[in-house]
């Protein structure tokens, strides 16, 4: 089953693991974005399988965390510009696509960069547990740390790109330079690092227009943080979705010819109440922790590992207690369901990093966990899941003559 926006999307029966949305991968998700660009660019080994697209000699990707589909659609008023620029989605379809599970930021910007899904790439999640040492890994801070290439061992499309001769470049903040998932995800070509959105909008358009061919992304993740501190609700968040659609524009009006400026996202988020019956914390809850080694993943995308002996149990309980709010699989049945990539395709190095029992919220709610992740339980907005709130990213599109 794939995402329809004119879908009913709180149907009870989307608790049932047979009606959970799943991500277009293949067809329309965020892994198939850059192989779909540099196809049209004629790089070698790549095909367009974002079949709505049109080929560019220049092509811009401008990620801007946070900035889920519905979240623009709710806010006209704070973003007129991006809101103009709906209907040129998908290719002019005015259809969103799939940021992929989790919707969290390392898994989905290892699908942007290395056009693969999570079941290849191997980070399918926010902390995962690592089969080599037992311990969890955080994929977006890299702790503790392991080698990136060990980890994610495949070329980036960037790197792919640079070696065909396209002039390839990353323009964002210098704090991302050297990190190992730019490494292991973003990397090939030049990265430019500049502090501010409006100098690296500059600095996109005049990378564009280096070569006769050209790959240039650019990312924004001041939305997201906003989210999480106050939520999509916040005057703090609004202010900052203002702030974004002035950079888009900023950045479309200095496109040089021949180019195509794609705007999209890694994921949405929703705001969670501060409540019981919202947010279910783990570490006070005996009956959710019984027989579990680790939890891993985040509040909305949860990784559950078991004791060795106790996966079966541990998925009776979690189905008991949450499968109201929840849609709860075993590592089995949300690889055969598709919710990492096709069914029967992971990588062998990826079956250990993902839970025994996975664990996607479908109401508002969240698993917290007060004691062992007590920033995270803290925040306002999450996202995570399979919900359109958090799955549905724009693509939105602008081209230059």
């Amino acid at each position: 089953m794939t995402y329809s926006p004119a879908q009913d999307w709180h149907d009870p029966e989307l608790l049932d693991l047979g009606g959970a949305p799943v991500p277009e991968y293949g067809t329309g998700s965020l892994a198939d974005l850059l192989p779909t660009l540099v196809a049209g660019q004629g790089v070698p080994g790549f095909s367009a399988t974002l079949a709505e697209l049109t080929p560019a000699d220049r092509n811009c990707v401008f990620l801007i965390d946070g900035l889920g589909w519905e979240q623009i659609k709710a806010h006209p008023d704070e973003a007129p510009y991006l809101t103009s620029l709906l209907p040129t989605s998908r290719g002019g379809t005015g259809r969103p696509i799939t940021a992929g599970f989790p919707a969290t930021t390392a898994t989905s910007l290892a699908s942007v960069g290395t056009g693969l899904p999570p079941a290849r790439h191997g980070l399918p999640g926010y902390t995962v547990r690592n089969p080599a040492t037992g311990e969890l890994m955080n994929q977006l801070r890299w702790q503790p740390w392991t080698s990136p290439q060990v980890w994610q061992p495949y070329p980036t499309v960037f790197q792919r790109a640079d070696a065909a001769g396209i002039a390839t470049a990353q323009v964002s903040s210098p704090a991302f330079q050297t990190t190992p998932l730019t490494k292991i995800a973003l990397s090939g070509g030049t990265f430019h690092g500049r502090m501010t959105g409006e100098e690296r909008m500059d600095l996109a358009a005049d990378r564009l227009a280096a070569g006769d061919r050209s790959l240039v992304y650019t990312y924004y993740s001041e939305l997201d943080g906003a989210g999480h501190r106050h939520g999509v609700d916040s005057d703090a968040w609004r202010g900052q979705l203002m702030h974004v659609d002035r950079l888009v524009q900023r950045l479309a009006e200095q496109l040089p010819p021949r180019t195509a400026l794609y705007v999209t996202a890694d994921h949405g988020m929703v705001d969670i109440p501060f409540d019981d019956d919202s947010r279910i914390d783990f570490d006070e809850d005996w009956e959710l922790g019984a027989g579990v080694a680790l939890l891993g993943g985040e509040g909305r995308a949860r990784h559950v590992y078991a004791v060795p002996g106790a996966e079966a149990d541990v998925l009776t309980v979690w189905r008991e207690v949450l499968g109201d709010r929840f849609w709860v699989a075993s590592r089995e049945e949300a690889l055969e369901r598709g919710w990492f990539g096709a069914p029967g395709d992971c990588d062998e190095r990826v079956l250990g990093r993902i839970g025994d029992v996975v664990a996607a919220a479908h109401a508002d709610v969240a698993i917290t966990a007060s004691v062992n992740e007590p920033n995270e339980s803290a925040l306002t907005g999450m996202h995570g899941s399979l919900t359109p709130a958090e799955q549905l990213v724009p693509l939105l599109e602008i081209r230059s003559a």
